[in-house]
């Protein structure tokens, strides 16, 4: 799967990029036979509409077959943002699975 990463007010060290990697080529396992022409990760740092500090956004675009799956996550550090936008789009993924299984049933 081909990944662009992109990152807004937050210096992209190689350190991110690989952790960033890890975990986006984890969702391999979750497409099976799907295959992921695109896979857009944005990171940014919006610190001007919080009360309580910076907050780190990771947003996750996967293109697939007809459709784009779409995942955001906002949390006070960046790593942690990362790996719940990953989970959320795991459990996108096993939906659309599902709904593609179910039409085909039908």
């Amino acid at each position: 799967m081909k990944i662009q990463l992109q990152a807004n007010k937050i210096a992209l060290t190689e350190e991110i990029k690989n952790y960033v990697q890890t975990k986006v080529d984890m969702l391999d396992k979750y497409l099976g036979n799907l295959v992921a022409t695109n896979c857009d990760v944005d990171l940014s740092l919006d610190s001007n509409s919080h009360q309580k500090g910076e907050m780190y956004k990771v947003e996750i675009n996967l293109v697939v077959p007809g459709q784009l799956l779409h995942v955001e996550k906002v949390e006070d550090q960046l790593l942690k943002a990362v790996d719940k936008a990953k989970d959320h789009m795991a459990e996108v993924i096993k939906e659309h699975k599902g709904k593609l299984i179910d039409k085909h049933r039908n």
